[in-house]
């Protein structure tokens, strides 16, 4: 999503404004299409990670993407070869060691089954397995399978820049594009950057098997202007109102050169950023 957004000038489009919501929204479906169609344990299947995090396929996605409407449908590129239960935190010491990390059980107490004494449940993240015969991520033993735990890291000039994670299904991806376009493109802080208004977009194609045929839908989060959603909508995209989607953020950044570190943590669910 962010080599091919890279050719834009997002700041030039404006903060929120229905271009660059738009821009977002279709590079996260080129994306995902490909999400669904190679995302696999790399021990079962051959996966083309180089060419697909490559500047050249980047550019060959990016004339999928129509400035003016909105795509009903993407196939993926031709390669050779939502409910959960999730924390994430992050955390940084005094020797400048920085950990992001990300705990899920899936969905409600995951598996049910809880080992005796450990206080915790382990997951049932098998459910995210395809039953497609033939497909990267269908079930096999010994196989991990798809699933939606990032834990995200940034270096800056190689130095360690920002430890973060937005939590919340498939909306991780989507929210961490969001969370660097507002601090890269928008010089926004770390707080603000996790408090802006956020978007998510579900119907893409998955690697469980499900494909997009109606461009899938959007939900946006108040503080997107109503002239901006009627755009959004004139251009093809099906709007809907949603509370609760947007993940949740919480980061640490620091500041090599001057040695500081920085905490965040949004409103939208419960966490603090603390230093001591």
């Amino acid at each position: 999503m962010l080599n091919i957004l890279e050719a834009y000038d997002l700041r030039a489009m404006g903060f929120r404004s229905a271009a660059y919501l738009h821009h977002l929204l279709e590079a996260k479906k080129i994306a995902y299409e490909d999400r669904a169609r190679y995302y696999a344990d790399p021990d079962f299947a051959q996966i083309p990670v180089e060419r697909l995090l490559s500047k050249e396929y980047a550019a060959q996605r990016r004339k999928l993407l129509d400035p003016n409407h909105a795509a009903k449908k993407i196939a993926p590129g031709d390669l050779a070869l939502r409910d959960g239960d999730t924390i994430y935190l992050t955390v940084a010491d005094n020797d400048r060691n920085m950990v992001s990390l990300i705990q899920s059980n899936y969905r409600g107490f995951g598996s049910g089954l809880c080992p005796d004494g450990l206080g915790f449940c382990f997951q049932d993240r098998g459910e995210l397995f395809s039953l497609e015969d033939g497909h990267p991520n269908v079930y096999a033993p010994h196989k991990r399978p798809f699933h939606t735990i990032i834990p995200a890291f940034v270096t800056k000039d190689g130095q360690p820049w920002l430890s973060f994670g937005v939590m919340g299904g498939d909306m991780q991806p989507q929210g961490h594009v969001q969370i660097l376009c507002n601090l890269i493109d928008f010089g926004m802080n770390f707080q603000e950057a996790g408090d802006a208004p956020r978007w998510y977009h579900t119907g893409s194609s998955e690697p469980t098997g499900e494909t997009m045929t109606d461009g899938g839908t959007v939900s946006l989060e108040s503080g997107i202007a109503p002239e901006v959603v009627r755009t959004l909508t004139q251009m093809g995209h099906r709007i809907q109102n949603m509370v609760g989607v947007y993940g949740r953020y919480q980061a640490i950044g620091y500041d090599a050169p001057n040695d500081v570190y920085t905490g965040a943590s949004e409103s939208r669910k419960d966490g603090q950023a603390a230093g001591y």
